[in-house]
C-alpha cells in the first residue's frame, strides 16, 4: 500500500508543478491555453506514474523511489 501512496503523491506533485510552470509562462491568466495545460499535466502525470512503477522493479521494495533500500538491507 505504501507504494501506491508514493505513486499518487509523486503524480499529484508532478501535475501541480507542470500546471504552475505552464500557467506561469503566460503573461495574463486570460492568455493561458487551458488545452495545453491539461494535455501537459496529463502527460507529465502519466510519465511520473510510469517511472514510479519502473522504479519498483529495480529496488524490489514497497516504494516508488528509485533510491529506496529494501527493508532487510536498511535495518
Amino acid at each position: 500500500m505504501t507504494f501506491w501512496k508514493d505513486v499518487i503523491e509523486r503524480a499529484v506533485k508532478t501535475a501541480a508543478q507542470t500546471a504552475i510552470g505552464i500557467i506561469g509562462a503566460s503573461t495574463l491568466i486570460t492568455a493561458v491555453d487551458w488545452k495545453v495545460v491539461l494535455s501537459s499535466v496529463t502527460m507529465a502525470t502519466l510519465l511520473s506514474m510510469l517511472s514510479s512503477i519502473a522504479s519498483r522493479g529495480v529496488t524490489h521494495c514497497d516504494s516508488a523511489s528509485l533510491l529506496a533500500v529494501p527493508k532487510e538491507e536498511g535495518k
